[in-house]
């Protein structure tokens, strides 16, 4: 009997501090999620006030994604805290920790330092179509360690930052105008003239055609099958792909009309029969 008085005592002095043990674990729970809760909206809110100061949205992104991880660590310690862990033994253990963390965690760090490169040198910007990390699309925003790109067919793509400036990008969109380079092939038995003169006529009737600089429609190559045209038209960037298409529909119906063959591959085939 004397034991079990023992342990209820032990228990009854114990209580307390139980007590406000899971106090302050209920009250450190409540920070972190109220905090993270409060992190995300001054962070949006913050976005939303840049993109309204017409910041480029590429930038706002970043900037918001920064101060999130800054207040979402700060959420962290402060949840620790009221716990009852000693956060300046964590800050100092962390310190400790950060070379094996860096090593750990250096592609993460790669791509968040290439991320702070984009920002400063601004190679693109939020609505530039590019070209980079192998991928082709819309900027749409540029994140702590990712940049999300729009495909024309309206898919995502999530590049690594440290990929985007790792390798060559091409920006199509930086440049107001563009120049069309096809090569349009026809048959050796063609009129070259009347080739030539139909492609100046289409071109020339083309509104979205710049008159400076001036299109070049030169012989490029004689070729094994055809003889091959260079058409250079210069067009404003954001008419590049429909002028193109116009282009090349037009040349084909107007050739049809006016007998220009367009060659195409063929193959013969000779038949050798043996006697028997």
């Amino acid at each position: 009997m004397g034991d079990m008085e023992q342990l209820v005592d032990k228990g009854i002095d114990l209580l307390p501090w139980i007590s406000e043990m899971a106090i302050n674990l209920l009250i450190g729970i409540v920070i972190f999620i109220v905090g993270r809760f409060v992190a995300h909206k001054v962070a949006h809110w913050c976005e939303r006030r840049m993109l309204k100061s017409s910041v480029d949205k590429a930038v706002a992104g970043f900037c918001s994604s920064i101060l999130y991880a800054l207040m979402f660590a700060g959420v962290i310690l402060m949840a620790l805290g009221q716990i009852g862990v000693q956060t300046t033994s964590f800050i100092a253990i962390l310190g400790a920790a950060g070379l094996a963390v860096g090593l750990a965690l250096q592609g993460s760090l790669s791509n968040f330092a290439s991320g702070v490169l984009i920002i400063i040198l601004r190679p693109f910007k939020s609505g530039d179509f590019i070209d980079a990390a192998g991928q082709m699309g819309t900027v749409d925003r540029i994140e702590l360690f990712h940049t999300y790109l729009r495909t024309p067919d309206n898919r995502i793509i999530i590049a690594p930052n440290s990929a985007v400036m790792g390798g060559s990008i091409v920006n199509y969109s930086r440049e107001k105008t563009r120049r069309l380079d096809l090569v349009i092939g026809i048959s050796y038995d063609a009129d070259i003239r009347l080739a030539k003169s139909i492609m100046e006529e289409i071109v020339s009737a083309d509104e979205r055609v710049l008159k400076d600089p001036a299109w070049v429609i030169a012989v490029s190559e004689l070729a094994d099958s055809s003889v091959n045209f260079n058409l250079r038209p210069w067009v404003a960037a954001a008419d590049y792909w429909d002028v193109r298409a116009d282009l090349l529909e037009k040349i084909k119906y107007t050739f049809d009309e006016r007998g220009i063959g367009i060659p195409y591959p063929q193959m013969d085939v000779h038949v050798h029969k043996q006697a028997s």
